[in-house]
């Protein structure tokens, strides 16, 4: 019996070039609250990779939801467990924990809900839906909650 491949949804040419452009105006500190420059080093090559991102804020914490599925950040960010996220000249060094498929359900909607205008396409739920819709889908979005990183987690300069 064979596992199934993890979901990714791969960029179109266009979205590449939009996030590369858009990632540049964030890290210029040009952007809405929620949207931050996410840096991770690779797991393999130990590069640091960027990419722009939003920051949901639900129940008093922070977290990162990848719509896209099982992307290259999702990898680097779960094998270093660590993160930055920049905008403008300021940079929050975080550290991730991985939810659970019984917790995301909540944060998937909320997520949903609150950038529906650019992530809906991503979900085969309508935004508004009940959290109980989002159950059988959970498996296939990676959610990270954002924790402060303890001094020492991130070398500054980054």
């Amino acid at each position: 019996m064979s596992a199934r491949p993890p979901r990714f949804d791969a960029p179109s040419p266009f979205d590449r070039v939009f996030n590369r452009l858009f990632g540049i105006l964030v890290g210029l500190g040009l952007a809405l609250p929620h949207n931050y420059l996410l840096q991770v080093r690779g797991r393999k090559s130990g590069r640091l990779y960027s990419t722009p991102i939003d920051v949901l804020a639900h129940g008093g914490r922070r977290f990162l939801v990848a719509g896209r599925g099982e992307t290259q950040w999702v990898r680097n960010a779960r094998a270093s467990g660590q993160v930055t996220l920049r905008k403008g000249m300021r940079g929050e060094a975080c550290r991730l924990r991985a939810l659970s498929d019984a917790e995301k359900p909540e944060v998937l909607k909320a997520y949903l809900d609150r950038f529906k205008m650019t992530v809906q396409r991503y979900f085969p739920i309508p935004a508004g839906s009940p959290v109980e819709r989002f159950v059988p889908v959970a498996a296939g979005y990676p959610v990270f909650e954002l924790k402060a990183a303890r001094e020492g987690d991130l070398t500054s300069g980054e």
